[in-house]
């Protein structure tokens, strides 16, 4: 091979963005990247003294691997660059958590990085919210005579109860006050189904006629 072949190869330009975007792979870290403890170090000085040199060479040697990682996540080109770019913000704000003794520099970063991808992917599978959906209307306050109309017609069904024979006022009270099976009923009781359904029937019957005549 001729040096100016050896040459070319080794000089290969930065790498194309397909038209279609990056396949999609399952989400992992990368491998720890090959550089020692420079990360760590800039991140260090970023969390000690806020320092904007530290911070511009640590953006320079990790943002366009955090950006080819997220591109790989499945984000287009615009979505990784603003991810990109909301992880650098947060290692600025968070440098001063970084333990150098529970993960690397890259580790941490990647992590930031992946963390800010699943928020992404969360929001954009939220619905929004329709101020005009009818669910969100409040109900309208209650009128005045509410209360008194409700205890009138609480005191209405209780005289009209107090009408009925105890067994089947009994049976009116399990299955509509107390929201109970009529299977349950007839278990509790000791009664067969099919006499519970029928002194249910006869009770509604005769507690709709006591209740007719007291309006």
């Amino acid at each position: 091979m001729t040096r100016s072949s050896t040459r070319d190869n080794n000089q290969s330009g930065p790498a194309q963005v397909p038209s279609q975007g990056p396949p999609k792979v399952p989400p992992q870290l990368p491998p720890q990247l090959p550089l020692g403890d420079a990360a760590g170090e800039l991140i260090e000085r970023i969390g000690r003294q806020a320092d904007r040199a530290a911070f511009a060479e640590l953006f320079r040697l990790f943002a366009p691997r955090l950006k080819s990682y997220l591109m790989r996540q499945g984000c287009d080109f615009a979505v990784a660059e603003d991810l990109m770019q909301e992880t650098m913000v947060m290692v600025w704000r968070r440098a001063a958590s970084f333990d150098a003794t529970r993960a690397s520099a890259a580790t941490w970063l990647f992590t930031i990085a992946r963390n800010k991808r699943i928020d992404s992917l969360r929001r954009q599978r939220r619905p929004a919210i329709d101020l005009d959906d009818p669910a969100l209307v409040a109900d309208p306050a209650p009128s005045a005579e509410e209360p008194v109309l409700a205890n009138e017609r609480g005191r209405r069904l209780a005289e009209a109860l107090a009408t009925l024979p105890a067994e089947q006022a009994a049976l009116i009270r399990l299955a509509y006050f107390d929201d109970r099976a009529q299977s349950e009923i007839a278990a509790e009781t000791r009664l067969p189904l099919g006499t519970v359904k029928s002194r249910l029937r006869l009770a509604l019957v005769k507690l709709r006629r006591a209740l007719e005549e007291f309006e």
